[in-house]
Parts: C-alpha cells; sequence; structure tokens
C-alpha cells in the first residue's frame, strides 16, 4: 500500500426539526432518550452541513476547523463518535480490506477506504447560523458520522453513529419523517433511527422558519434538556421548549403566499434588510385583507424577526463528488 497516499471525501447532511421531541436523555454517556420522538428532515438546498474528511498515514493526529476555526478535537462528543467509526471500521470483512489494497494504487484515488489506523482532518461548516436553535449540531454530527463512515468503509446502520455525537443527529440520518426509538437496551444497540415516511411523500409541505435571532443560545439545547430533566414539573405532562428562541411553521404550498404575507405584514423588516428578509424558496407575498387585520386586532412589530426562510422536506445525507465543494485540500488543509 502506498505510504504517501491520501483519501478524502466531502458530505452533506440535513437539518431536522422535531414533531414530537425527546425531552432529555436517561443516559448522558451513550445519549439515550427519555422517549421517542419524531421530526421532518429539511431540504438541503436551503438548510445543510458540509464535511469534508482528509484521512493519510503522514498526519500526527486528528484535527478538526469548524466554519474555518481551527478547534479541539478532544471534545468527548467527538471523541466517542470518532472512536464508534473506528472500532466498527476494524472490523470489516477481510475481502474489504483485500479489496481496499486493491486498488489504493489506482488512478481513482478519491473513491477508496481508508485504514482506521489513519488520522484525520475534518472541516466542517453550516450554510446558516451554528448554535443558534436551528439543529447545527444534528445536522453537523449527522454530516461527522455519514462522511467518516464513507471514509473508512463502514456500512449498515449508521444512526447510532451519529447519536454519540448529538442524540437529534440520529434523525438527520434520513430524509422525510423519521422516528428516533426510545429503545431498550442498556448499551443503546436499538436506540436507533428509522425513515417512517420519505421526503416525496407530502410534496406541497412547507416549513416556515420564523429567525427571531442567528445568533448563538445563551442556553445549549444539551444544558436545557438537564435543566428541564431536573426541574420540570411538566415534563411527565410532556411539554417542552427548544431552548432557542425560533420558531418553525408548518403549511401547504397552497397556503404558502398568504401566511408569508401574514407573518411580513405583522413583523415587517428593517428597510436596510428587506432584500434578505424572505429567503428559501421562491414565493410570493399576499398580504392580508384589511377585514383580517382588524379581526386580528395585533399591532405591527417591526424588526422583530431577523428574517423568514421558506424550504421544505428533504433527502438525508448526501456524497459530493464536486472537487469545488471540498473544504479540505488532498493535503489536510483548509481550501479546495
Amino acid at each position: 500500500m502506498a505510504e504517501t497516499s491520501s483519501v478524502r471525501i466531502t458530505c452533506t447532511a440535513p437539518v431536522n426539526i422535531a414533531i414530537i421531541k425527546y425531552w432529555g436523555k436517561r443516559d448522558e454517556e451513550l445519549i439515550l432518550p427519555l422517549n421517542s420522538s419524531l421530526s421532518i428532515s429539511l431540504h438541503q438546498d436551503q438548510l445543510k452541513s458540509t464535511t469534508t474528511a482528509v484521512a493519510s498515514p503522514a498526519f500526527s493526529e486528528d484535527k478538526l476547523w469548524l466554519n474555518g476555526q481551527e478547534k479541539s478535537v478532544q471534545e468527548s462528543r467527538l471523541q466517542a463518535l470518532l472512536h464508534e467509526v473506528r472500532r466498527r471500521a476494524a472490523k470489516r470483512p477481510l475481502e474489504d480490506v483485500q479489496r481496499e489494497e486493491e486498488v489504493v494504487e489506482s488512478v481513482n484515488s478519491e473513491h477508496r477506504l481508508a485504514p482506521p489506523s489513519w488520522h484525520v482532518h475534518i472541516s466542517s461548516k453550516n450554510n446558516f447560523p451554528t448554535g443558534a436553535g436551528l439543529a447545527s449540531s444534528a445536522s453537523g454530527y449527522a454530516c461527522l458520522a455519514f462522511t467518516l463512515a464513507q471514509l473508512f468503509g463502514v456500512r449498515g446502520e449508521l444512526s447510532g453513529i451519529a447519536r454519540r455525537g448529538s442524540g437529534s443527529a440520529c434523525r438527520s440520518m434520513y430524509g422525510g419523517v423519521v422516528r428516533w426509538t426510545h429503545g431498550e437496551q442498556a448499551d443503546g444497540a436499538d436506540s436507533i433511527a428509522v425513515q417512517v415516511i420519505p421526503e416525496s411523500y407530502w410534496p406541497e409541505l412547507r416549513v416556515f422558519i420564523l429567525v427571531v435571532s442567528d445568533l448563538q443560545k445563551a442556553v445549549s439545547s444539551s444544558e436545557g434538556m438537564r435543566r428541564s430533566v431536573a426541574t420540570s414539573r411538566l415534563l411527565q405532562a410532556g411539554y417542552t421548549f427548544d431552548a432557542g428562541p425560533n420558531a418553525f411553521v408548518l403549511t401547504t404550498a397552497r397556503d404558502a403566499s398568504k401566511l408569508l404575507g401574514l407573518i411580513a405584514h405583522f413583523f415587517p423588516p428593517q428597510t436596510s434588510n428587506s432584500k434578505r428578509y424572505i429567503r428559501g424558496l421562491p414565493l410570493t407575498t399576499d398580504p392580508p385583507s384589511l377585514e383580517l387585520q382588524c379581526a386580528l386586532g395585533f399591532e405591527p412589530q417591526p424588526n422583530a424577526l431577523h428574517y423568514i426562510l421558506c424550504t421544505r422536506p428533504g433527502p438525508g445525507p448526501q456524497c459530493i463528488f464536486d472537487n469545488e465543494a471540498h473544504l479540505l485540500n488532498i493535503d489536510g488543509l483548509p481550501g479546495n
């Protein structure tokens, strides 16, 4: 095997929004939920994480860049995910390893497997604000799990790997409507995600994201759930909120323009932000009638929203074969 070669791959993964939340964790280390949950994966044309991973025998350590900034790889959840990928990769069937050795010298060096003993350089970015309540950890860890699985040749069920990074990340391993199963086994082996219906099942479904703030949350989702589990008297009544301030509104394509007009009327943008106020899928704006405005009895609240994003259900993680999409060059450094 050529000891000077490296392997590079780039993948994307979607954000998901929980329709039924999992409320908190019964096991913090394995990230096992108190309850099963249900979510919708949103389309990557509007919201996605992109991850490039490069493995090489020349690397002396693992490295990570997040949104262009180098970060420590010692964070416990990241380490748990890396360990699980390498553990599974080390159990690859012998014929896979032999096939890897046969193709390692091929000219198509971008599409082969890396040995799990190689260190890896990782770069990840989001096309939306990170840590602002838009499920960046879900898409980020799902993308990382999927990318590393392709890099090291891990096959089969992958949502359990993504779960080790972030609980909700397991749901971003599939498109459409996804269920994360509570599971019964102590080791969490059966606490995995399954697709309930594909993204094509309800093509007219639309999702508005009302972004109140795109700044990082003062309280992380993980910490918010810990506090809920420890202090909430409503936890057994099934009532929880995420730690972020942003709202998700579900509607249909038929009603999207009317709803958008209603939201934009009562939550008008700053004049300087009007061109970027409505983002995502192209939509016309149908303002509410004067009768409806009066009936609602609600005064417009200027500048209450930062922007409105319109999207729809979308697919799960995907491999990207465009060289321009790589976040790291073949030497494992930022730049494609």
